[in-house]
């Protein structure tokens, strides 16, 4: 995919026109801020709108950049801000479009209505074959589009075909893969303006991040292998600290990165624990069982990863399963007790007895199932949500309104796009390679709106594969942490002609 994105040009003449028109910020101290602009139906806080600030002095000098703010600080509200600048400055002479995952396409609407009315907003739900409509119809008239990243890619043409005054890629970690056709359609949609927004910019490593900046900055970083060579291996393999700097010294300009500990002083604390849980007896020996034998084929093909990497990675889900609850791999262990959903009962039960109210997330639907079984026979209200749940709006509502003051959900359907502040208890029932995905998850509670401090549990089966998988976050974390949550704050402070002298050293 990205040498067919060389060899049609578009690399090349990207790159050429980012380098032209970033010369334009070399007199940025002389610009005076943005006002907060008219059309916005919100105030915003000191640090939205220094972001939205931000944002504005990149839209006038036709560059791109990532907002890449901690979950749950109003990045949306920020964008929007700079829509509703450009639309009272005239600006708007097609309409921006949003690309978000399926699920927080309908909440960019209720965030435009509430804090944007002025701005007239199409939200594309299908392609225009499904709908019988060219896309050039719908979306006629509209200053703000939104879309999926699935439409994105299926109905690339069409919107390729349109002029655009800007892209808003919403949860950006979605075009994290530059070979994969939805970065490849972002990185060719005709845009003077691309702007990522991320609370999570980096994932699982470095190649995550320079896949945003080659579609928001494509000519910061041109070429993959160039990255890989003078940045990625030197920082993850050897931890370079010379390296690493020049990195940050590079990407301050067009990145902007706040978290609540800096700029959201009211937000009350999140205490974060570790339940160990012991698998009882017969939960032990066949998860040893099984160990013993999946251990002996992974090793005997670990050294060609990539010729068996299905064949691992199904003994490793297999193994997490196993972990959970035994019958989710065989339905003959249905009469063994889940060790990990009875320790997790015994504790639900004593904090909604308290009143409290609690997210409850796991990456296997299978297992939820097991939970929803042992909640239904202790009589205990909740609410379900999964990739498969038709009525999602009436779901959440359920937990909002009191009704059932527990949520069960799936950590791919839920882990953005919702904002449950109404909790103050989260369960994360099974560790997930990423890190940044239970982050994700957590913050649909803990984030501005919260006004108790938000409980957050993990539960990890002792002495099996969970605990390795807890080693691998932190890891993870800690490089997200180096490249971009440095003490110095780089990331969240007012930009300089140094920094932008930068981008070119």
């Amino acid at each position: 995919m990205w040498d067919e994105l060389v060899e049609l040009g578009v690399v090349a003449e990207q790159s050429e026109r980012w380098s032209r028109d970033v010369r334009e910020l070399l007199d940025v101290d002389g610009a005076a801020p943005a006002p907060s602009p008219a059309g916005l139906a919100a105030q915003l806080r000191p640090y939205q709108l220094q972001g939205y600030q931000w944002l504005s002095v990149l839209w006038d000098a036709g560059l791109g950049g990532v907002l890449a703010d901690d979950m749950g600080l109003g990045k949306t509200l920020q964008a929007l801000a700079l829509v509703c600048r450009a639309k009272a400055a005239g600006e708007l002479t097609a309409p921006m479009l949003v690309v978000a995952p399926t699920s927080v396409v309908s909440n960019w609407a209720r965030e435009a209505e509430r804090f944007a009315p002025g701005l007239a907003v199409r939200v594309v739900t299908a392609t225009g074959r499904k709908l019988g409509m060219p896309l050039a119809e719908m979306v006629d008239g509209a200053d703000l589009v939104v879309t999926s990243y699935t439409l994105l890619r299926l109905g690339e043409e069409d919107y390729l075909a349109l002029p655009w005054s800007g892209l808003v890629l919403d949860e950006a970690q979605f075009v994290k893969n530059h070979q994969a056709k939805t970065y490849a359609a972002a990185r060719r949609l005709p845009a003077r303006f691309k702007l990522a927004i991320t609370g999570t910019p980096v994932e699982n490593n470095l190649m995550d991040l320079w896949a945003m900046l080659s579609i928001v900055a494509p000519g910061l970083f041109p070429s993959p292998q160039r990255f890989t060579e003078h940045y990625r291996i030197p920082i993850e393999k050897a931890g370079d600290p010379e390296v690493l700097a020049a990195l940050r010294r590079r990407i301050r300009p067009l990145m902007r990165r706040r978290t609540k500990e800096q700029v959201a002083a009211e937000l009350p604390p999140k205490q974060e624990q570790v339940l160990e849980v012991v698998l009882n007896p017969r939960h032990r020996k066949i998860y040893d069982t099984h160990l013993q034998r999946e251990r002996r084929k992974v090793l005997g093909l670990v050294d060609d990863l990539q010729q068996h990497r299905f064949t691992i990675f199904r003994s490793l889900t297999l193994l997490r399963q196993l972990a959970l609850d035994a019958s989710l791999v065989d339905d003959e262990y249905a009469g063994v007790r889940s060790s990990k959903a009875d320790a997790f009962l015994e504790h639900l039960q004593e904090v909604v007895a308290e009143g409290h109210r609690a997210l409850v997330f796991s990456s296997f639907t299978g297992f939820l199932g097991t939970v929803r079984a042992q909640l239904d026979a202790a009589g205990l209200p909740y609410a379900y949500l999964d990739g498969s749940t038709r009525d999602r709006q009436q779901r959440i509502e359920e937990f909002r309104d009191g009704r059932a003051p527990v949520f069960l959900i799936s950590l791919k359907a839920g882990g953005f796009g919702l904002n449950l502040t109404e909790a103050d208890y989260v369960y994360v029932l099974d560790p997930w390679w990423n890190p940044a995905a239970e982050a994700q998850a957590v913050d649909r509670a803990h984030r501005i709106g919260q006004d108790k401090t938000v409980m957050v549990y993990r539960l990890v089966a002792a002495d099996t594969i969970e605990q390795k998988v807890v080693a691998l976050q932190a890891r993870k974390r800690d490089l997200f942490a180096r490249v971009l949550d440095d003490d110095s704050g780089a990331l969240s402070g007012q930009l300089t002609a140094d920094d932008i002298r930068g981008l070119f050293t």
